[in-house]
């Protein structure tokens, strides 16, 4: 990587910092979006740097929709453990065979995100060659959202917030609080974006390898609960005008220290595999030049938006099958 990549990464990675973090879902997704821009090859990241703050903002969108699209919440997991222990060599690869293997009643109810990644770079290829650059952009943001989630464990189990162990609110502790408090010293200089001869395969690889953290991340803290006075492994902190009651930061950089690493690994893995996906994409489009594309969104994509952050804000807040809390 060069130095004047990794600068502008450096100072991209202190501005995002200086505010405080709000979870994977918001601090975590935009993060990951950003810095894998600046895994792309020339070619690619003048259109992708110039709409960083489009890819930035909108890394969150998936999860604004969940209460209000339809089949939205199956593709930000996958219940691997429901499937039995050999699931991640048995599932099918191809969704059509997955939905007559299993039916999709089944799919649905326990995730589809290996199968989300990879319909959404066929169709980023798709929009590389019409060379629409509203759909670049929207399915780039979309789609870094979804392989950043394949990146989570808690994500690849049913038991994905510990309410089948008595460890309810884990999900959050892994996947928010420790990247609140601790990302500060993560290392995030992933190299430049690899070429993905199997993106298939990769995405199914990534869940495996968060499903095979699963085992630590409860384990840990089931350990260091027993360790710990539930009176020192929470805590009140102020946020905003609320008062509101947390894992310690005790426990937290505890918990964090076992864990050796692995939440920053994870959130590495996710940028730089976002960044493979845009550019395998890309790639696989014929390398089409972007220079031509509209440096901005256009004025209907930005209608677009603002209508569906306002039908966001507007939908009822109703429980959502699969991965709810």
């Amino acid at each position: 990587m060069t130095s004047i990549r990794r600068h502008c990464i450096a100072t991209l990675y202190l501005l995002l910092f200086s505010s405080t973090a709000q979870a994977w879902g918001f601090f975590g997704h935009r993060l990951i979006n950003r810095l894998a821009v600046y895994t792309l090859p020339p070619e690619m990241i003048r259109f992708y740097k110039a709409n960083i703050d489009y890819l930035t903002d909108n890394a969150t969108r998936p999860d604004s929709r969940r209460t209000m699209v339809p089949g939205e919440a199956p593709r930000h997991f996958l219940d691997l453990d429901v499937y039995g222990d050999s699931a991640l060599y048995t599932l099918p690869r191809s969704y059509a065979d997955a939905v007559a293997q299993l039916g999709e009643d089944s799919l649905l109810r326990h995730g589809i995100v290996p199968w989300q990644v990879a319909r959404m770079k066929g169709q980023l290829t798709a929009a590389f060659q019409a060379h629409d650059a509203d759909r670049i952009l929207h399915l780039s943001a979309d789609m870094g959202h979804y392989v950043a989630d394949a990146c989570v464990p808690l994500h690849t189990t049913h038991n994905y917030n510990g309410q089948l162990t008595g460890q309810r609110g884990i999900h959050g502790l892994w996947e928010s609080r420790l990247p609140e408090l601790l990302s500060n010293s993560y290392d995030f200089f992933t190299g430049p974006a690899p070429y993905l001869d199997r993106p298939t395969d990769v995405i199914w690889a990534a869940v495996g390898r968060s499903n095979a953290a699963v085992d630590s991340v409860l384990r840990f803290e089931r350990e260091l609960s027993q360790k710990i006075p539930a009176d020192r492994k929470y805590g009140f902190e102020q946020r905003g005008n609320l008062t509101v009651r947390t894992y310690s930061r005790d426990f937290a950089r505890e918990y964090h220290q076992r864990l050796n690493g692995q939440v920053e690994r994870q959130m590495r893995l996710a940028a730089r595999l976002v960044g493979a996906f845009w550019y395998t994409a890309w790639v696989d489009a014929g390398q089409p030049s972007l220079d031509t594309l509209p440096r901005t969104p256009s004025e209907q994509e930005k209608q677009r938006l603002a209508l569906e952050a306002k039908q966001a804000e507007q939908a009822p807040s109703k429980p959502v099958a699969g991965h709810e809390e």
